[in-house]
């Protein structure tokens, strides 16, 4: 009944081994019920989206009282007004801010506003960075770009994570024509080198381009103001999301006032278009955002990540080194947003590998495409993932001894999520 069977392609039934595809029933701290009635420890928290928890009480209070009130209405809530404080106290380098309910939009109405700022056409993402946007003007740039037309392909530019000099060869190749340079301040898996970041500010006060910083994963994974509060490089737009509403759909799009006024009443310039939404001010997002950025005034969230993230990350070393494998199962990134890699006998990336892990992960009650945690997972979570890995890693190891996963791997491999074909390869196919 609905097409990819998921609404995100990441939740697809294509990211898991074939016959181990869970309903989730409900979620409580860091765990979820699936529909066969098992609990499993669970990693990538709705997709990096939830650092408080499953079911976190005073965001679920928040939330149920803001809609006994109404979720929305002709004029604006107070809401948006409380939402609004909050995120401008709490990201100083930002001047004003507008809300939204999910990623794509903000980050889009930010290429807008670049494109309506400077009177440029180009927008240069970074190459080696997974995923801006389901619109066009990102999803040009994909294994997917099929139904976009070739003019608006070819308004998209690429460039390097960390490397300057790819963006200034962009810069020398359009003179004057790239509006806007988008890219996170960093990875799971890949910090930015010194120099870098303001490298990329300098490049945009020099040339005009509007620097997008998109804050989607480490926005409340690397602080609470964001990567730019770590990295102290301050952008012209930032984009943000997820961890935002703890699981609850409420997105932001922030940046300095003189560009921001371009979709507001404040200008005498031409007006954009921005975000004008029936559900972007929905009371009850805004009201979790505001229950979360309490509970990170309350307690340290972000470095209960970081400790407990430590903490898994050090276990599961250890138990795929007993079993041999830490070289073919690296345990990569920031604590608060660690992933693991998967390599065949030869040392090779492999999704038939991947998909044996998370098979052997789940039956053993670990539910994880990432390592990524909240600060609800416990320390028997943790061990509970530790003692999965180190049997999990075991069967791994008997497939890197004989070179392949065939007589393990029940069913077809898992694909990328964003890829041209939709049927991903059964084992035994041809390459």
């Amino acid at each position: 009944m609905i097409p990819g069977g998921a609404h995100t392609n990441a939740r697809g039934s294509d990211q898991f081994p074939e016959y181990m595809t869970p309903v989730i029933v409900r979620g409580e701290g860091a765990r979820v019920l699936d529909l066969d009635g098992n609990w499993l420890v669970e990693y990538g928290m709705g997709a990096k989206a939830v650092t408080l928890g499953y079911g976190y009480e005073p965001v679920v209070r928040a939330v149920s009282a803001a809609a006994a009130d109404g979720p929305g209405f002709s004029r604006p809530s107070v809401w948006e007004l409380r939402a609004a404080e909050t995120f401008l106290e709490t990201v100083p380098t930002a001047e004003m801010v507008k809300f939204a309910k999910n990623g794509s939009d903000v980050t889009t109405a930010a290429v807008k506003l670049a494109r309506a700022h400077t009177g440029r056409d180009l927008v240069a993402v970074c190459r080696t960075q997974p995923f801006f946007s389901v619109d066009d003007w990102f999803m040009a740039t994909t294994a997917m770009p099929n139904g976009i037309p070739q003019a608006v392909r070819d308004l998209t530019v690429t460039f390097a994570y960390n490397d300057l000099s790819s963006l200034q060869a962009l810069l020398d190749e359009h003179p004057g024509r790239i509006a806007a340079v988008v890219l996170e301040q960093a990875t799971g898996t890949v910090e930015p080198a010194p120099g870098f970041l303001e490298g990329l500010r300098s490049l945009a006060d020099e040339d005009g381009f509007v620097l997008v910083f998109d804050e989607m994963i480490t926005g409340m994974r690397w602080a609470a103001g964001g990567a730019q509060s770590v990295y102290g490089v301050v952008p012209d737009l930032s984009t943000w999301g997820k961890a935002l509403g703890n699981g609850f759909s409420v997105s932001a799009l922030a940046g300095r006032r003189e560009i921001m006024e371009l979709g507001g009443l404040g200008t005498d310039r031409s007006r954009v278009f921005l975000l004008s939404t029936t559900h972007g001010a929905e009371t009850t997002g805004l009201a979790a955002y505001v229950a979360v950025a309490e509970a990170y005034r309350e307690r340290d969230v972000v470095g209960i990540m970081e400790s407990q993230g430590s903490r898994l990350r050090d276990a599961v070393h250890d138990a795929v080194a007993a079993a041999g494998m830490t070289d073919h199962i690296p345990v990569l990134g920031r604590p608060s947003a660690l992933v693991f890699g998967s390599k065949d006998a030869e040392g090779r990336p492999s999704q038939a590998y991947r998909t044996l892990l998370l098979q052997e992960l789940m039956r053993r009650g670990v539910l994880g495409q990432s390592l990524v945690i909240s600060a609800a997972h416990t320390d028997d979570d943790v061990d509970a993932t530790a003692a999965a890995f180190a049997e999990a890693a075991a069967v791994y190891a008997k497939a890197v001894a004989v070179g392949t996963t065939d007589g393990l791997l029940e069913g077809r491999p898992v694909a990328p999520a964003i890829r041209d074909l939709a049927a991903p390869r059964r084992l035994g196919a041809s390459s």
